[in-house]
């Protein structure tokens, strides 16, 4: 897959977060997105992801096999997005939830939904409703959806909020095992999150 921002900006009533931005992202690759708090990361990988419409400019999703371009309302196929400020169902248990899940957007073919709730370490909570989860283990949760989806695009959005040392070890071991040859895209200010990527956008070089 290539995902080609061109000219892309993108503004909320005379405000604009970004402006002018171009770029190629191809798969094979890790990319970050960074610049301080508040500076329009999420936004820009939202964007991205197709949920936000640039004011101006395009965004293109293309099969790298024979540069087929995809609607943009349909790009979602082929992506898996996490994110502090997306939802989980919480009335569910994680087994529920990750079964729920992979009805409309697979897992990798070589797991199971035990493997996996095993692999983020949430064996003993399986059959616990999420709602009674840490915020840590609520973010393995979104992780595991994202991560092990069988997609060729992972967006993560500050993949380690709530998580301590274990947690950041445990997603950099998820990244290094299921991440190459994937197109990655991670937004955040922290190294931790984003240090094994290739190339970066710093979002301040594209205000107005």
């Amino acid at each position: 897959m290539k995902i080609t921002l061109t000219d892309a900006g993108k503004r909320f009533n005379r405000d604009w977060i970004f402006r002018h931005l171009s770029y190629e992202f191809i798969s094979g690759h890790a990319y970050a997105i960074t610049g301080p708090n508040g500076s329009g990361k999420s936004t820009l990988l939202q964007v991205i992801a197709g949920a936000m419409a640039p004011n101006e400019g395009t965004l293109k999703y293309q099969m790298a096999e024979n540069a087929i371009s995809v609607p943009a309302e349909n790009c979602y196929r082929f992506l898996s997005y996490s994110a502090p400020y997306l939802e989980l169902t919480e009335e569910m248990t994680v087994t529920e939830f990750l079964k729920f899940h992979h009805v409309f957007k697979p897992f990798m073919a070589t797991l199971s939904i035990e493997s996996i709730i095993e692999m983020v370490q949430l064996k003993d909570a399986a059959h616990k409703q999420i709602r009674y989860y840490s915020s840590g283990m609520k973010q393995r949760v979104k992780l595991a959806q994202a991560i092990f989806s069988d997609v060729p695009i992972v967006l993560l959005d500050e993949p380690c909020t709530n998580f301590d040392e274990e947690g950041i070890a445990l997603y950099q071991r998820l990244i290094k095992d299921y991440g190459r040859g994937r197109l990655i895209i991670v937004s955040s200010n922290d190294k931790q999150e984003y240090g094994f990527c290739e190339e970066g956008i710093n979002i301040l070089d594209f205000k107005k």
